[in-house]
């Protein structure tokens, strides 16, 4: 069972007509202004979603304490504008990755305005919310391919760390072996489109949106480095000491829209599509039953130990000097806000991969037990499939079936993100060889 995270609240104590202050004034009306990104969609539960689910005004209405509440939502692109209007005092409570929010923290205590993290959103354990892509005619096969090419990421957040981690694997120096073109995922993508770079490394959900859309095939899944990734929610620490009924509540509503997502996946997906604009689809292949992300809002050991590891990369990249990760790290009002069902949650492990399909006009998917027995499955009902997704066959992450690698070996059916992956399982299995996705349809049927 995944979990979505519990986004911090924190609480603005101005008058209505004031904006972003962590001041307590004597007025009976308090703003809470959150920080999210909508179309980042692994803070749904912090954002997207439980603003869709009236979760948290809910909540608010419940403390009866002599307050009106009013929450502002304001909707960002990537987190690095959350961080200025929070250590600016104009945002209560931010959501965004983890690269991102350890800029959130170097920022905080660099200007006297410290943040902490109070709760995880969407995380997956290898690395699979990241992943380098090109064009879809692009000849460029592996990670060594790269060399000397031109590379849109955006600096200083997760997929820029994943890009860097995956070239030093590869052998190549990710200042010098490259050139970096620091970009928006937006503009990246169009760079991608239009020729102007070679490839693109972004985090969720450009790579699924791109692939979905036919505009990008898959180069390198993060998911091979094997290192949690995840996205958080960081508050502003005088807000918390202010108003911790108000971050809890926060909390509280974070996972009741977790427990929403994760009881009714396909009606979230859409939800979420519907106000962000993306493909439903797509939503679902991170956000789904099995998707590439796990919700859950614990603060996990594995994924502040990650926390930890990342901090030399931003400091190689000169954005952070040290960060003290122990005293970001703030997980006391989660456990306050879920009481005795913490433990649980901390100890929930991801759903195990599962290939899917989402039959047109359905209100749930169908999960197979093997990629072989979907591919029978989309072979026979071929008009009446909305997606089929299958997991990696070495690191799990799940993709479109009709955009994955497929590799024969005997009567089995193998998917990969990648290329490269996709033939160092046929280097190491004899007879095994790579198929289209027709053929593997075909096998199948």
């Amino acid at each position: 069972m995944k979990h979505k995270p519990v986004v911090a609240a924190l609480l603005l104590f101005a008058p209505l007509t004031a904006c972003g202050s962590a001041q307590a004034g004597d007025s009976s009306t308090v703003t809470v202004t959150v920080g999210y990104q909508s179309k980042t969609i692994n803070t749904v539960t912090a954002g997207t979603l439980l603003r869709s689910l009236g979760y948290f005004e809910k909540q608010l209405n419940s403390l009866h304490d002599g307050h009106t509440y009013r929450v502002d939502w304001q909707d960002y692109a990537t987190g690095a504008p959350i961080t200025a209007q929070m250590t600016a005092g104009k945002i209560d409570i931010g959501s965004m990755g983890d690269f991102p929010l350890l800029i959130n923290a170097a920022r905080g205590k660099q200007l006297g305005k410290p943040t902490r993290l109070v709760s995880v959103t969407g995380y997956n354990l290898r690395g699979g919310l990241n992943t380098i892509v090109t064009s879809p005619d692009s000849k460029l096969a592996s990670l060594g391919d790269l060399k000397g090419k031109k590379v849109s990421t955006s600096v200083g957040s997760a997929a820029d760390g994943t890009l860097v981690r995956a070239l030093q694997r590869a052998g190549i120096d990710p200042d010098k072996g490259i050139e970096k073109l620091n970009q928006q995922p937006a503009v990246g993508a169009s760079a991608l489109s239009a020729g102007s770079a070679d490839a693109l490394s972004q985090f969720v959900a450009w790579p699924g949106l791109l692939a979905y859309q036919g505009k990008a095939k898959a180069l390198y899944d993060g998911a091979e480095l094997d290192l949690p990734t995840f996205h958080g929610v960081t508050a502003r620490e005088d807000f918390a000491k202010q108003r911790p009924t108000v971050l809890e509540a926060f909390l509280k509503a974070q996972a009741e829209a977790t427990d929403y997502l994760n009881g009714h996946p396909v009606a979230a997906a859409e939800s979420v599509a519907k106000a962000t604009g993306l493909p439903a689809e797509v939503v679902y292949l991170y956000n789904g039953a099995h998707g590439i992300a796990s919700f859950d809002p614990a603060i996990k050991p594995q994924l502040v130990s990650a926390l930890k590891e990342d901090v030399s990369v931003l400091k190689a990249a000169k954005l952070t000097g040290d960060v003290d990760v122990d005293s970001f790290v703030d997980d006391q009002y989660v456990k306050k806000a879920l009481g005795s069902d913490y433990a649980g949650r901390l100890a929930l492990k991801p759903s195990a991969s599962a290939s899917e399909v989402w039959p047109k006009g359905a209100s749930r998917t169908q999960s197979f037990k093997t990629p072989a027995e979907l591919l029978a499955y989309v072979s026979a009902h071929q008009d009446g499939i909305r997606a089929a997704y299958v997991p990696d066959a070495t690191t799990g992450t799940l993709w479109f079936a009709d955009k994955a690698v497929w590799v024969a070996d005997g009567d089995a059916l193998l998917p990969f993100v990648a290329p490269e992956t996709a033939r160092a399982y046929v280097s190491a299995h004899g007879g095994a060889r790579v198929v289209t996705y027709a053929e593997a349809l075909e096998q199948a049927s």
